[in-house]
């Protein structure tokens, strides 16, 4: 990726969004021709000179120190996760060209991890910065897969959001989701923007998915939080959970995320009966029939 081209989209992108009244700053005379902020404006408010933001801004200064990223960051009004994103950008410019930090030898589970999510008595899986989930335990493999197909582990959430057309279905948040995980492989571009996996999964999810082009052209980043999950599962119908991640110890850029089950509720009583369906042999699951094939809210029954 041409992080110079990285550079300039973010921070116009986020120029776009301030007025001049809102980072306090006096405006210039003349017809404004762009949205929010001017590149001088930024300039003057960040207390550097129009030159050197306009080289900063076209990724041709990236020797910029962090105070000056602090102040063009105050300027812009960025979240902490745009703060860390702009200093991502400017830090990964001055790494020798197509060199990566992660590797995929580096992204294997452990025997051990593997323990750890079989313990849990909730979906579990183990995700990478890429967003491939390449470990799982029984639940977390119940809950993607589908009447007559084995466990997708490992696959990809995005791969599988923009181009499976069943995830429109399973994910009843699907715009939601599909603005996170763009906002979250964005986020690993500016760590990490000359991993072949990454270049090759972003190349991939442009030239097949319209949405796809659209929210990767806000240039929005983020990372993963706790939140509300829900799934609109083909066998139990609807469920919810409140995800939580957690760093892997020993293998930076790999997580282990978990979806909390409320004690007790219907997605507890749900995932229970989706664990024996998994459990039970193909004779002994319940059949999908016509009527019902088609319905992703209907409930199904063990026999």
């Amino acid at each position: 990726m041409d992080q110079s081209s990285e550079i300039r989209d973010f921070l116009t992108s986020r120029r776009a969004r301030v007025s001049p009244e809102q980072a306090g700053v006096p405006t210039f005379a003349g017809v404004r021709r762009v949205p929010g902020l001017r590149r001088e404006e930024v300039a003057h408010a960040a207390g550097i000179s129009v030159d050197y933001y306009n080289r900063l801004e076209r990724g041709k200064a990236t020797n910029a120190s962090p105070e000056i990223l602090d102040a063009i960051a105050r300027t812009l009004q960025l979240d902490p996760t745009e703060h860390d994103h702009l200093f991502d950008l400017f830090t990964s410019t001055r790494r020798p060209a197509g060199r990566s930090t992660r590797r995929t030898p580096q992204l294997s589970v452990r025997p051990t991890l593997q323990r750890v999510l079989d313990g849990l008595d909730m979906p579990a899986f183990v995700e990478s910065p890429r967003l491939d989930i390449l470990a799982a335990n029984h639940l977390g493999r119940a809950l993607y897969t589908w009447p007559g197909e084995d466990a997708k582990v490992p696959f990809n959430v995005a791969r599988y959001l923009f181009l499976d057309p069943r995830a429109a279905d399973f994910y009843p948040d699907w715009e939601l989701m599909a603005r996170n995980q763009v906002a979250l492989l964005r986020t690993e571009t500016g760590r990490d923007p000359s991993h072949p996996e990454l270049i090759k999964l972003i190349g991939e999810l442009s030239t097949q998915s319209d949405r796809f082009r659209t929210l990767w052209a806000a240039h929005d980043v983020r990372k993963y939080r706790e939140g509300l999950k829900r799934f609109r599962h083909p066998i139990v119908g609807d469920l919810e959970f409140i995800g939580e991640s957690l760093d892997v110890s020993n293998t930076p850029g790999l997580a282990v995320l978990a979806y909390t089950v409320e004690p007790g509720s219907a997605t507890a009583e749900a995932m229970a009966l989706l664990a024996s369906w998994a459990a039970s042999p193909p004779d002994r699951q319940p059949r999908i029939t016509p009527d019902t094939a088609d319905d992703p809210r209907a409930t199904r029954t063990l026999p």
